[in-house]
């Protein structure tokens, strides 16, 4: 994993940071199926803890077609992320083109004084090895 490219971003004390993986045994490029894990761990180094209630997600293919993917927590999940203990945990996406990129927002509150805020999640690029050169 130490060699898997790396994204990080603070936003309000919070550090998310991105790995990625390709995929290959859930790739299938002659039908256009194109697979990535992400792993994600979210630090906080705020005073209290936080609450990680909802995500929005942009996903961009290598045709400049976006998605977007609004939901509840992550993976089943709203953790709570105190400045002791990291949330980490993995995901996936699918594109139909080798190449593409995704960036989102966490909606986190802050349980003791009800204050909602937004931690940016880093723009991170999804690359193939079966794009001829890399575009991002």
């Amino acid at each position: 994993m130490e060699n898997a490219p790396r994204f990080s971003e603070t936003t309000q004390d919070v550090t998310v940071t991105v790995r990625i993986f390709w995929l290959d045994d859930q790739s299938q490029p002659e039908d256009h199926r194109y697979a990535w894990a992400y792993h994600i761990s979210i630090e906080s180094t705020r005073g209290d803890t936080v609450q990680l209630v909802s995500r929005s997600w942009e996903i961009v293919d290598a045709l400049g077609r976006t998605e977007h993917v609004h939901g509840d927590g992550v993976v089943g999940e709203q953790p709570f992320i105190s400045r002791t203990e990291p949330y980490i945990y993995t995901s996936g996406a699918m594109l139909t083109t080798p190449s593409g990129f995704m960036r989102g927002v966490y909606h986190m509150v802050e349980p003791s004084t009800g204050k909602r805020f937004d931690v940016n999640i880093p723009v991170f690029s999804l690359d193939s090895p079966h794009q001829y050169g890399l575009i991002h």
